[in-house]
């Protein structure tokens, strides 16, 4: 018997979907959890890696790739990336019968070979992340991010664990099956995730040879820049002052196959319009799709990462981002970071589709709440108003309670925060 399946925020982003668009393309890291949820809303599946069926519906996707869609709607057609083709029988198959809740596509890597045709106006678009800690159950949802945009009079909470939990969910990581498993397995989860990607998934995402060894390298090296703004330069620099003689041009394919695969998610600058003339960086903050994955490539056990408490600092920036991406998937909002010449910053800035706005500090030190809630407000005071009204600001921490403080900014643990 297979483990229970626990409900996730795109149960109701698909379902509505599926409502008004012919096909659902569901797209992320692997292991997340695509497939599962798919199946929740699947009347019929094929699984194009299933060994006993793989070369056979290879085959017929490249002679008739119309067979394989044949079955009843919506149906699921898993890790379609090993045979985009496809993707164009969909689309054609939903221009001849114009239906909603067709198909449900997944990948985890994007295909090497693009379909001919994007899927505009036929597909709609479904990004899917490791698990929130709202979703494992973690979280008690005390506060919901969707009414911090309705700027609540007051909020209350208290934190479901400590830092040492923390550090047991940054190494545990977002996956289900890690969710559900005991520490010990969960945490070498993570480490086998990485193994694969660097032994088999980069090379066969577009079928271009690559080293595992240079793969582990790159992922090292990012890992070292989490939380940070480090340039592309600097971390393939990082690499060769380690006597590891790699190229630009190599550096730049790996990281390009790692994209695909949804193992980096960056998170990109926000630039609104300033009160005052002040540059704003451009320059994404590096981030893994989920912080077990850096943890595990630089090695890190919960209790080193208690022993190095600026490393479990940017961690943490880390899974509250992956936790916050979740959560705005919900009312499809955008998260971006914010770093100004002055050093002024902000961790993380949530922006709502009407341009509303909310601004994240991320502190795993509660002697540090004041200097992020001061940081916070001189962003507010430099952002001009023409960019989009500021709905709230936010401290999220570790541990402890949430309320709101005197200045009206809000300090949030990550586990009572929810969509």
């Amino acid at each position: 018997m297979g483990k229970e399946y626990l409900p996730r925020i795109a149960d109701g982003l698909l379902q509505e979907r599926l409502g008004y668009a012919g096909g659902v393309l569901i797209r992320g890291a692997k292991w997340c959890g695509k497939t599962r949820t798919a199946e929740q809303h699947a009347a019929s599946a094929l699984y194009l890696q299933d060994p006993d069926t793989r070369e056979s519906n290879l085959d017929l996707a490249q002679t008739k790739p119309s067979l394989l869609l044949r079955g009843p709607k919506p149906r699921l057609i898993d890790e379609w990336q090993d045979a985009p083709q496809l993707w164009d029988a969909a689309r054609f198959a939903i221009d001849r019968a114009p239906e909603s809740g067709q198909f449900i596509f997944t990948g985890s890597a994007t295909p090497g070979k693009k379909p001919a045709h994007s899927g505009t106006g036929r597909f709609s678009f479904l990004t899917m992340y490791p698990m929130a800690l709202h979703e494992s159950g973690e979280s008690t949802g005390e506060v919901s991010l969707s009414a911090l945009f309705e700027d609540p009079a007051d909020i209350e909470g208290m934190a479901r664990g400590d830092i040492e939990t923390v550090a047991e969910q940054v190494c545990r990581g977002g996956w289900p099956e890690a969710v559900t498993s005991g520490l010990g397995a969960a945490t070498s989860i993570p480490k086998d995730y990485l193994t694969a990607v660097a032994e088999e998934d980069i090379s066969e995402v577009d079928g271009v040879k690559r080293n595992p060894h240079d793969a582990m390298l790159i992922m090292r090296a990012f890992a070292r820049c989490v939380g940070t703004m480090s340039d592309l330069k600097h971390i393939r620099l990082s690499i060769t002052q380690r006597n590891d003689e790699m190229s630009r041009t190599a550096f730049g394919e790996y990281v390009k196959a790692l994209r695909r695969l949804y193992v980096f998610d960056d998170l990109e600058a926000w630039r609104p319009s300033l009160r005052a003339k002040t540059r704003v960086s451009a320059t994404p903050t590096r981030h893994y799709v989920d912080p077990s994955l850096a943890a595990a490539a630089l090695g890190a056990s919960p209790d080193m990462l208690l022993s190095d408490m600026p490393t479990l600092g940017l961690l943490f920036e880390s899974l509250c981002v992956r936790d916050l991406r979740a959560y705005l998937s919900a009312m499809r909002g955008e998260l971006y970071h914010y770093h100004d010449m002055t050093g002024l910053e902000a961790d993380a800035v949530a922006v709502a589709p009407d341009g509303r706005w909310g601004a994240f500090e991320m502190k795993t030190n509660p002697h540090a709440v004041d200097d992020g809630a001061a940081s916070l407000r001189k962003l507010a005071a430099k952002v001009d108003d023409s960019v989009g009204e500021m709905a709230f600001l936010a401290v999220i921490t570790a541990s402890g309670y949430a309320y709101r403080r005197d200045d009206g900014v809000y300090v949030i643990p990550i586990s009572c925060l929810a969509p």
